[in-house]
């Protein structure tokens, strides 16, 4: 199995990278989004999960997502927690069952800042997205996905966004084995990760 890993600032294209090159290959991978693996803070009352920072590595449960990226290489089947971003919580109804394949993508803000996980990935992926282009798209997917108000958007971005994204995230760049300038519109960049990971799928077990 390889595994590969996408990081990246918020906004930067990771999502779109990483779909981008699951549509190219078709079957055969499985799609792991780190978002859906914060710690859940079910217990506390929504003011003070509003509160809380998200955007630290250590407001991931990166333990359980390790633990499920070990199964998968292991041929199990997991089912992993969803996460409501407007209460703040894991959805208590709902899971995600995640299939072991030959290919495994996981994308998220922190996936190259812990080591433990770093070190399962195969292939390090960095997106690497101008400041400004990374913010506007935060505020349209906070707004019309999230149902934040513009001011949250700002107050967290200055609070904890930018100030986590210069301590922990750009500092992760140092380990990508393949940098993406501009995300999901980097052709030649997503058709060069694709043409790799293809490689692998076509060869012999």
């Amino acid at each position: 199995m390889l595994i590969i890993g996408i990081a990246g600032g918020t906004g930067s294209g990771k999502t779109t990278v990483a779909r981008s090159v699951i549509d190219r290959l078709g079957e055969g991978v499985t799609f792991v989004s780190q978002d859906n693996y914060y710690k859940d803070h079910a217990h506390l009352s929504f003011s003070e999960r509003e509160n809380i920072n998200y955007d630290h590595p250590l407001a991931f449960d990166n333990e359980l997502l390790l633990e499920h990226l070990k199964a998968l290489k292991q041929l199990q089947t997991v089912q992993a927690p969803v996460y409501d971003f407007s209460n703040h919580a894991r959805s208590k109804d709902e899971t995600l069952e995640l299939k072991p394949n030959k290919i495994v993508i996981i994308e998220g803000l922190h996936v190259l800042s812990d080591e433990p996980l770093r070190s399962i990935l195969d292939i390090k992926v960095f997106v690497d997205t101008d400041p400004d282009v990374r913010i506007l798209r935060r505020v349209l997917r906070d707004m019309n996905d999230r149902g934040r108000t513009i001011q949250s958007v700002y107050d967290q971005y200055l609070t904890t966004v930018k100030p986590m994204h210069e301590a922990f995230i750009e500092p992760s760049k140092k380990y990508a084995d393949i940098i993406i300038p501009e995300g999901g519109h980097n052709e030649v960049g997503i058709e060069l990760l694709s043409i790799l990971t293809e490689k692998y799928l076509m060869s012999p077990e």
